[in-house]
């Protein structure tokens, strides 16, 4: 029992992560030690299916648990208090990387990590980061329209934010912000707990499944076709994935704090000192609970 408890706690905490632009919820299954064991279970699938039910239920039902009920905090935090909100997660991932180094550079291994793959991803971050991405003003008219062609590029846009959100150190939310779906994707997602409190009004419903479903189905697809990548790379070439997943939290950080949003709420004194303070309870968190798991 305590184990299906755990992998809902999980869940709810990859959940809420992926909510966060920029901040890799692979990064969090890192910290609280189930990443592997979620790669495993999605590629053993079929070979094993009661056996990854029982990890990938729990942690399913957590993921929605943490985006239906904490989906309006984030958006709140994000709004009114985007500096120390988004330093707690800055300091996850900065906490996590002198771990990943111990990981690519140990000792034993017979092939260590080297520089050029760890500078590779940092360079492709920073000119992502630094690239514009599309921008949505109002997602309820984008919603409201919505159209077979851009449902499709939803399906399209699911892919490559699994594709990220399987690896760490890349965001899948991220992903979804420079191609303009991060907007209607959490405005979709504020809109459940509306629904559940007016069960009929059917138009909202459509609305809502008319970006979710095929969003969801697409992450669903380019996770299942990820995971199974990740996990041959990290059989085979152990050392060469953690450089790159060194590279990619060393330039996520840059890119988050190159992010309008984390500022969008305002720099004044009282901010800057909280998020210090959020910022180094992250980074703690993250190293404490990575040093056990990792």
């Amino acid at each position: 029992m305590f184990k299906y408890l755990r992998g809902f706690i999980n869940g709810v905490a990859f959940g809420v992560t992926e909510m966060v632009p920029g901040v890799s919820g692979s990064t969090v299954a890192i910290i609280l030690g189930f990443y592997y064991e979620l790669i495993e279970a999605i590629n053993n699938f079929t070979k094993n299916i009661k056996k990854s039910l029982r990890f990938l239920v729990p942690l399913a039902l957590g993921m929605v648990t943490g985006l239906v009920a904490f989906g309006s905090l984030i958006h709140f935090l994000l709004t009114n208090y985007s500096l120390p909100t988004m330093a707690f997660f800055i300091g996850l991932i900065v906490g996590i990387i002198p771990l990943v180094f111990e990981k690519v550079w140990e000792p034993n291994q017979k092939k260590q990590g080297n520089w050029l793959l760890v500078l590779v991803p940092i360079v492709l971050l920073v000119f992502i980061s630094n690239a514009k991405g599309v921008t949505v003003t109002n997602p309820a008219e984008v919603v409201a329209g919505i159209t077979a062609s851009y449902i499709l590029f939803l399906f399209i846009a699911g892919i490559l934010a699994a594709a990220a959100l399987i690896i760490p150190g890349v965001s899948g939310s991220f992903v979804l912000l420079l191609l303009g779906v991060y907007p209607v994707a959490t405005y979709s997602v504020s809109n459940i707990p509306v629904w559940l409190g007016d069960i009929n009004n059917t138009a909202l419903l459509l609305n809502t499944c008319k970006v979710l479903i095929p969003l969801g189905l697409g992450i669903i697809t380019g996770g299942l076709s990820m995971a199974r990548l990740i996990e041959k790379l990290l059989l085979h070439y152990n050392a060469v994935i953690y450089s790159i997943i060194l590279g990619l939290l060393l330039g996520s950080v840059y890119a988050l704090f190159r992010e309008p949003l984390v500022y969008q709420s305002g720099t004044a004194a009282v901010f800057i000192l909280i998020a210090i303070f959020t910022f180094i309870c992250g980074g703690f968190f993250s190293y404490t609970v990575g040093k056990k798991k990792l």
